[in-house]
């Protein structure tokens, strides 16, 4: 796909929580095609180690450590990115936690809010101004549990419902100044997080027969959606929540 319209060669990139997992995938697919990219993660010693680690196979990478939970913290991933590539181009926001499964403990209510939306909110003011300047694209990570209801991950659910709002408004303010901002969520997908729910036999067989592809999400599933989002193939596409789920969404049971 090099030089076509999925190529990122000369683009900037942020990509929150992507030391592992989803984040991990997209940033590694980014580098692949060009980009220069961000890692961030709180964790400053797993930022360094994916930093080294995707610096020795050639990519043009960045690892700045962030909180995003923390404003100063978000404003330096912002004013990093510029003095290490001169702009941005692309802003991913993929960090996130799920939370006390059948909490609705208010303490747990609020941190999931500050991680998962209050976070994407602050770093949006904070880049896209700058993602403006060059015309660009934004994606939040949202959730299948944004689409329905939801009785054991209640603030999750809530947080990501919210995060697919968030695009659909910032997409309404920046499209006229040429920025497309666009949300994934995500179904079930093979990360150590979700290990212990796919090793459920029980749990599992019941998610496969709601799911007319009959298999579990790979992270290379979502890099290629992020991909097609960042990229010129979707230069007509904004405000739109796309869900990466194997039609768990849209089934029902057959």
């Amino acid at each position: 796909m090099q030089g076509g319209a999925s190529d990122l060669a000369g683009r900037t990139a942020i990509v929150t929580g992507s030391t592992r997992g989803i984040g991990l995938g997209i940033t590694q697919l980014f580098a692949e095609m060009g980009a220069n990219v961000v890692v961030s993660s709180e964790d400053a010693g797993g930022v360094a180690e994916t930093e080294t680690v995707l610096a020795g196979q050639g990519y043009r990478v960045r690892g700045i450590a962030c909180d995003v939970t923390d404003g100063a913290a978000l404003a330096g991933l912002v004013e990093g990115t510029l003095a290490a590539f001169g702009g941005i181009d692309i802003l991913v926001c993929n960090a996130g936690i799920t939370g006390e499964p059948g909490s609705w403990s208010l303490d747990d209510f609020d941190r999931v809010m500050a991680i998962n939306l209050r976070s994407m909110v602050a770093l949006t003011q904070l880049a896209l101004p700058h993602i403006a300047k060059r015309g660009g694209s934004v994606i939040l990570m949202s959730s299948l549990s944004a689409l329905r209801g939801n009785g054991s991950i209640n603030a999750y659910a809530l947080a990501k419902a919210g995060v697919a709002q968030l695009a659909r408004n910032l997409a309404v303010q920046w499209g006229p100044k040429g920025v497309r901002v666009n949300a994934i969520a995500p179904g079930l997908i093979r990360t150590p997080l979700s290990e212990p729910l796919i090793a459920n036999a029980d749990f599992l067989a019941r998610r496969l027969q709601m799911t007319p592809l009959r298999r579990v999400g790979e992270v290379e599933d979502i890099a290629a959606t992020a991909l097609f989002l960042a990229s010129d193939a979707s230069r007509f596409i904004t405000g739109q929540q796309i869900a990466v789920d194997g039609g768990t969404s849209i089934t029902d049971g057959s």
